[in-house]
């Protein structure tokens, strides 16, 4: 059906910068949406920023100005850039994508897809 595949994710210093990329693949007809959560041991996954195929944003509060997502929508790839990166920072960043695809019956359907999840970890 759809695939995503993550990259980006690593280990940075405290106030340091990392950009996440996340490429979706497959039976695609459009994309409604992309985005990303994450998840910190012990927590909720919680949402980062997502932004529709018409670039359409939204941000959690606390990472609207440090954090910035843009969409590629000819690629099927969204990226998120982070800037001063905080140790609370710290989780598995995963990719959502919001997609109408093309089932074997040549049907449309629209679904959640998300990646495997990539590490990002921000040292003190």
């Amino acid at each position: 059906q759809v695939q995503l595949v993550e990259s980006g994710g690593g280990l940075v210093q405290s106030g340091e910068s990392l950009r996440l990329s996340c490429a979706a693949s497959g039976s695609i007809f459009a994309i409604n949406a992309m985005g990303w959560y994450r998840q910190a041991p012990g927590k909720q996954r919680e949402m980062v920023a997502t932004i529709s195929g018409g670039g359409r944003t939204s941000y959690a509060d606390s990472m609207k100005d440090r954090f910035t997502i843009s969409i590629d929508t000819a690629k099927r790839t969204v990226h998120l850039q982070m800037n001063n990166l905080k140790p609370e920072d710290s989780a598995v960043y995963y990719c959502n994508a919001d997609v109408r695809y093309i089932a074997s019956t040549a049907a449309l359907y629209d679904q959640d897809f998300w990646g495997q999840g990539t590490q990002v970890t921000v040292s003190s």
